[in-house]
């Protein structure tokens, strides 16, 4: 039994120009962490006992006879990726609820992959999840979704991610003291807002028209390197607060759906209450949303958001993890198939018996 542990995130600046149809002619790049909100999946070899191969339970259970039965298209593509031949069990469980554009989608896919690859004895690299999962959701899958959050999932902590032309990924930690990094924390509150979406469904709006979005989204790329700037050096700190409005505002602009009147009264709201900026974490329409709040304003913006769940949470550095490795007891062929003999057997007895 495999049990893998692997981060959310939130998005700061440049989300947008990760999608490969951006990169891929103009480069990307965005400033993001990990922190400590997990999707946790644990996964074994089936034994031969029962009449399915495969059971997975995340909202729903699947007790499926093949890997073309299943309806989870994650776990039907990884397990097509390694072309896994034996019966698996899989289990989610989630800190946040999904839909909630916290890259939940790519934390679940690395996390699968990084137990899957375990249970075949195969210890892949950083690089290798965020790669390979980037592949199957972008690929096989065929979502509409960037490829800052695998990356961020495979790697964890707080990094610069640049995308270039041939669909080289670059990842560089932000070298900051830990005191700059706690001062960048203290400042920031997370709420969700109850609204889920789907994120393909929003990112299609605007990646299918991406050549018409070069102003906003060149606007939001340069922010980045800002952003970096402000939080390397020994200013005041609420700078950042400001790029942060600088980038939602821009956000905003390139489609309809990214934002919605409540989403637009909720962020009025909280700039109301003392917050300098922030922004829906994700593609848009929902979720959860992230605002960067004076630590005197805080009590203010809680009151503001008495109706809505706040999300303490602290910045991780670990990205996806093994957290408990249990060797089984591996049935060989004659075995399992005299255990499903006997499986028979027994069904046959209580019928006639």
């Amino acid at each position: 039994m495999i049990i893998t542990r692997t981060p959310y995130r939130i998005s700061f600046l440049g989300g947008g120009t990760d999608y490969p149809g951006w990169y891929r002619e103009h480069g990307g790049c965005v400033l993001a962490a990990t922190i400590d909100k997990y999707c946790y999946i644990t996964c074994r070899y089936l034994p031969p006992f029962f009449e399915h191969c495969t059971r997975i339970v995340y909202s729903k259970i699947e007790n499926c006879h093949s890997v073309d039965d299943i309806e989870h298209p994650s776990v039907r593509e990884c397990l097509r990726f390694l072309q896994i031949d034996r019966g698996v069990e899989i289990h989610h469980d989630g800190d946040i609820p999904a839909r909630s554009g916290m890259g939940s989608s790519s934390a679940f896919t690395v996390g699968l992959l990084h137990a899957l690859y375990t249970l075949i004895g195969h210890t892949p690299s950083r690089q290798q999840l965020a790669e390979e999962s980037i592949h199957i959701e972008q690929n096989c899958i065929m979502e509409t979704v960037g490829s800052q959050d695998q990356v961020l999932a495979a790697y964890g902590g707080l990094n610069h991610i640049t995308f270039s032309f041939d669909d080289a990924i670059g990842v560089k930690p932000l070298t900051i003291p830990l005191r700059r990094i706690a001062e960048l924390n203290s400042h920031l509150m997370l709420f969700y807002t109850g609204i889920k979406r789907t994120a393909s469904d929003i990112a299609q709006s605007y990646v299918q028209v991406i050549e018409c979005k070069h102003k906003q989204l060149r606007g939001m790329q340069g922010l980045v390197d800002e952003g970096i700037s402000v939080l390397s050096g020994r200013g005041d700190i609420r700078s950042f607060g400001e790029l942060l409005n600088d980038a939602w505002t821009l956000k905003r602009s390139l489609s309809c759906l990214v934002s919605n009147p409540e989403v637009d009264e909720l962020y009025n709201r909280a700039r109301a209450a003392g917050a300098i900026g922030g922004k829906l974490t994700g593609a848009g329409g929902g979720g959860f949303l992230l605002l960067f709040v004076p630590p005197e304003a805080q009590v203010n913006v809680r009151r503001a958001f008495d109706h809505l769940i706040h999300v303490p949470f602290e910045f991780e550095s670990f990205g996806s993890q093994i957290l408990f490795v249990h060797r089984q007891e591996d049935f060989s062929p004659v075995s399992r198939i005299r255990a499903r003999q006997s499986v028979g057997a027994f069904k046959e007895l209580r019928v006639n018996g």
